[in-house]
C-alpha cells in the first residue's frame, strides 16, 4: 500500500521530516513538530489549498489512527536494488519499528588501578615491614597452625609420618630475637638454621613427627645476600627424614628498614623430590622482597653485596 502524501521521517536524516507526494520524495524538509492537526503540504505555488488538501488531511489522519490501533507506527524503510545499492521506496507501515535515535550515554572507559598490597601476586608482612612476591603455585596460608607463615604451596597431602596434612612448601617471616645484643645477619642465620629445620621436619606444635623425625642434614650453601637493599646472610640445609623425601631448609636474615630495624628472618621449607617446589623459588622470593616504605627499592640475590644502606 502506497502511503498518502504527507510529512514523514526522512530516511536519510532521521532528525528531520520530508514531504512524500504520494509517489516519490520531494526536496522539502522540516524539523519535526509536536502532534497536532496534519499539515496539508509544503508551501509552494502549485500546492492545492482547498478541498483536495482537506481530503488528504482526513485520509492521513485515518491511516495514522488505524496504525495506532494495531500498534503499528509510520516509519521509513529503504529497499535493496538488484546490484546491492539501496534506493528509497518511500515510507512503509509495519509494527514495532526499531528506534533510530542515537544512544544517549557514552561508553565508559576501563579504569586502571595502581598495584596495591591486595595484589594477588604480593604478600605483605606488616609486622616486619616487608612485602614478598607470590610465585606461581604459591598461595596465602590456609590450614596452617603457625602464625608467622606468609605463604604455602597450593594444596596439601597426607604427611608420611605421624599423620595430618603437610604442604610441599612453606615460607615464614619472623622477627629475630637478639639475645645478648647480637645483630649480625651471619651469626643470626647460622644460629637459626637448626631451629628452622626442627620446626619444619622434626616435631610440630602438637609434638608429633609428620616426617618421622630428622635423621641427618648437610650444608648446601651459605653466604651474603642483599635483601630489600640491606646486607643480609643466608644458610641452606638439606634435611633427610625417617619418612618421606625430606627437604631443604633456608634461614635468610637481614635488617628491617622500619621501626627499630630489628633483624628479620625469612625461613624457607621446601620438600625434596619431584613433587617439591623448585629451589629456584627461594632465590626468586628473596630477590623480590621489598620494604613497605620503599616498594621500588633494591633487592637481589648474589655472593657479594655493597655497603649496608642506612
Amino acid at each position: 500500500m502506497t502511503p498518502p502524501p504527507g510529512w514523514y521521517r526522512d530516511p536519510h536524516a532521521p532528525h528531520l521530516e520530508r514531504w512524500w507526494d504520494g509517489t516519490a520524495w520531494t526536496e522539502h524538509r522540516r524539523a519535526p513538530e509536536v502532534a497536532g492537526p496534519p499539515v496539508p503540504g509544503p508551501p509552494s505555488a502549485g500546492n492545492p489549498a482547498s478541498g483536495r488538501a482537506k481530503a488528504v488531511a482526513l485520509t492521513t489522519a485515518g491511516v495514522v489512527l488505524v496504525a495506532a490501533i494495531v500498534t503499528g507506527a509510520v516509519a521509513l524503510r529503504s529497499g535493496d536494488d538488484t546490484d546491492g545499492a539501496q534506493t528509497d521506496t518511500g515510507p512503509t507501515y509495519y509494527t514495532a519499528p526499531p528506534t533510530t535515535e542515537p544512544p544517549t550515554t557514552e561508553p565508559t572507559s576501563p579504569t586502571t588501578e595502581e598495584p596495591s598490597a591486595d595484589d594477588p601476586a604480593v604478600v605483605v608482612d606488616e609486622l616486619n615491614g616487608i612485602t614478598l612476591p607470590l610465585p606461581e603455585g604459591w598461595v596465602r596460608p590456609k590450614y596452617v597452625s603457625e602464625s608467622d607463615v606468609v605463604m604455602t604451596t597450593d594444596g596439601t597431602y597426607d604427611c608420611p609420618g605421624d599423620g595430618g596434612f603437610c604442604h610441599r612448601g612453606r615460607v615464614v617471616s619472623r622477627t629475630m630475637p637478639t639475645s645478648g645484643g647480637e645483630t649480625s645477619p651471619e651469626t643470626l642465620a647460622k644460629r637459626d638454621i637448626p631451629e628452622a629445620a626442627d620446626a619444619a621436619y622434626d616435631r610440630d606444635l602438637l609434638d608429633k613427627r609428620p616426617y618421622g623425625g630428622i635423621e641427618s642434614h648437610e650444608l648446601v650453601k651459605s653466604g651474603p645476600v642483599a635483601v630489600a637493599g640491606r646486607a643480609g646472610y643466608f644458610v641452606r640445609w638439606r634435611v633427610r627424614t625417617a619418612e618421606g623425601p625430606g627437604g631443604y631448609v633456608q634461614s635468610t636474615v637481614f635488617p628491617s628498614r622500619v621501626g627499630t630495624e630489628s633483624p628479620v628472618c625469612v625461613r624457607y621449607y621446601f620438600d625434596a623430590g619431584a613433587d617439591g617446589p623448585p629451589l629456584s623459588d627461594m632465590d626468586l622470593i628473596t630477590k623480590g622482597i621489598r620494604s613497605v616504605s620503599d616498594p621500588d627499592g633494591g633487592g637481589g640475590v648474589g655472593n657479594s653485596v655493597g655497603p649496608d644502606k642506612p
